[in-house]
């Protein structure tokens, strides 16, 4: 493979707050702790401690008990022991198959972040960390895939954490995955992977770990599902004091308020009590009644708030924080140094700044996740041919073709020298009405604006009977941009990895790692 670079701000793709954090705006500075730079790293590293290491370490080898071909991965666990060991840490949900591209990108992104670190500093270990959001609910966010353009789903009667779902009736959705994928050397070795992730285990958590393990094992990343007693233990006195106290309303809500007066939108919503209360088939939320007892919504349960404090000492494991809490869940279990995320996952967590401060626990490093876009030979061939770059591709399509063919045509498409002569006609005729009678020029005024229209329209006009002459030339634009751009979006946000995986194998990966650079901040084109 090559590799092209483009500034994120020549994509037109990605948001004002992102742009602005990597371009150091000071209008942010109070929203995260330090920069994403060797300076940032350097002073967060002097001071970032953890006190959790070993139960941290025992409760990971107990999730790995089952996983074979994980010996990286449990040398990075066995580091984590160690002060000198920081973790680099994404997130996702349990998207089946993967999900979107960007999956991948996430965890490719997290991954050489760690090995550059490394190199930077020699003395201390990085451990790349894949935190699963076990604790979602939201099904219809992860139930299917495209692959090839075509959506495999896997429906289900789902209620509750989507770690825990029981992998039932998946057969069928292994199946339209597997004969879209077709014979081949790669395909047979993605189907294996797949069927044993799906196949073969209990729940969408252990089945998910499986998967992500066999693609990224190699390279040591460690998979966390948090969803356990022993670590919600670590995570007590939070959650008492949080949702009795209700300080993560109060703080996120004056950050977030802070945002918005900054002129950035508010990527999530904050509420009273940001806990659910935890079930094997049901997350329910909790809020405090007029009587200042804690109910859980839409089940016969309440408690005052002994009850409750007794509640998360004995089963910690019942309390699930919602997506403004987990982050600092995260950084209180691991000894984290950056987390890599989505733009809208950067908005979220500068959401979160004051709360971190109120708890005394450090804030990561943000690091956005590598953003990139894959072309075969054959359609980087045609792009190159039309005299097209990677960078002008990201325009609209109709702006493309119309660019294209001004460029190429024989013929003059536009009558501006025509208009100016027009222009200056009719300033002589204004003038000479003007002397008849002044009342006369709002008329005159009123045919100019006419004809500038009809001016526009024969335009138009004209590039339409010139587009004719283009016809396979502008038909071959709209394929590279539905190739790239399918649904009229980032091919990242759609396509599974399986097309890359059975061109490439795990060369695929590789091929990442090796132009992925998490710290340069550029939209990665590979071809």
């Amino acid at each position: 493979m090559k590799a092209t670079f483009l500034d994120y701000k020549d994509t037109g793709s990605f948001s004002k707050l992102l742009l602005n954090y990597l371009g150091n705006d000071e209008s942010l500075r109070n929203f995260y702790g330090n920069r994403p730079d060797l300076n940032g790293f350097t002073d967060l590293l002097d001071k970032r401690t953890s006190s959790s290491r070993i139960e941290l370490k025992d409760s990971l080898l107990e999730q790995y008990r089952t996983i074979g071909n994980s010996g990286k991965s449990i040398e990075n666990i066995a580091l984590l022991t160690e002060e000198n060991t920081f973790t680099v840490t994404t997130g996702h949900q349990l998207n089946i198959f993967t999900g979107p591209l960007y999956f991948i990108f996430k965890i490719v992104t997290t991954i050489k972040l760690a090995q550059e670190l490394k190199r930077i500093f020699p003395e201390k270990n990085f451990v790349p960390v894949y935190w699963m959001a076990s604790e979602d609910h939201d099904f219809a966010e992860i139930n299917h895939t495209s692959l090839f353009g075509k959506n495999i789903q896997w429906n289900a009667p789902v209620q509750g954490a989507t770690g825990r779902i029981a992998i039932q009736g998946m057969t069928e959705a292994v199946k339209a995955y597997k004969s879209i994928l077709g014979l081949s050397e790669n395909s047979a070795k993605l189907s294996k992977i797949i069927e044993e992730a799906y196949l073969t285990h209990p729940n969408l958590a252990d089945a998910t770990r499986y998967l992500v393990n066999a693609l990224f094992s190699r390279y040591g990343l460690v998979i966390i599902d948090a969803d356990t007693p022993a670590l919600k233990k670590l995570f007590i006195p939070i959650i008492e004091k949080d949702i009795i106290e209700q300080n993560s309303f109060k703080y996120i809500q004056h950050t977030s308020s802070a945002l918005e007066g900054k002129g950035y939108n508010v990527q999530a919503h904050v509420r009273e009590i940001n806990f659910f209360y935890l079930g094997d088939d049901f997350r329910e939320r909790i809020v405090k009644t007029q009587t200042g007892k804690f109910e859980i919504l839409n089940r016969d349960l309440t408690f005052t708030e002994e009850e409750l404090c007794n509640e998360i000492k004995q089963h910690p494991e019942r309390f699930s924080p919602n997506a403004l809490m987990r982050p600092l869940y995260q950084e209180v279990i691991l000894p984290n140094i950056a987390y890599i995320g989505g733009a809208a996952e950067i908005a979220y967590w500068m959401q979160l700044k004051e709360m971190f401060n109120h708890y005394s626990v450090s804030f990561p490093i943000l690091v956005p996740r590598n953003s990139g876009m894959i072309a075969d030979n054959s359609l980087a061939e045609k792009i190159f041919r039309l005299n097209l770059t990677f960078k002008s591709i990201f325009k609209d399509t109709e702006d493309l073709k119309k660019e294209y063919v001004r460029l190429h045509t024989e013929h003059r498409l536009n009558l501006n020298d025509e208009w100016r002569e027009f222009k200056g006609l009719f300033e002589r005729i204004k003038l000479r009405a003007h002397k008849i009678d002044p009342s006369l020029g709002p008329s005159t005024d009123a045919v100019k604006v006419r004809l500038k229209n009809a001016i526009v329209n024969l335009e138009k006009k004209l590039l339409k009977a010139e587009k004719r002459n283009y016809t396979d030339a502008l038909l071959q634009i709209e394929r590279i941009k539905s190739k790239l751009f399918p649904e009229g979006i980032l091919q990242e946000r759609t396509e599974n990895f399986g097309i890359y995986y059975l061109k490439y194998g795990d060369s695929f990966i590789d091929e990442l790692i090796k132009y992925f650079e998490p710290l340069d901040f550029k939209f990665t084109v590979l071809y």
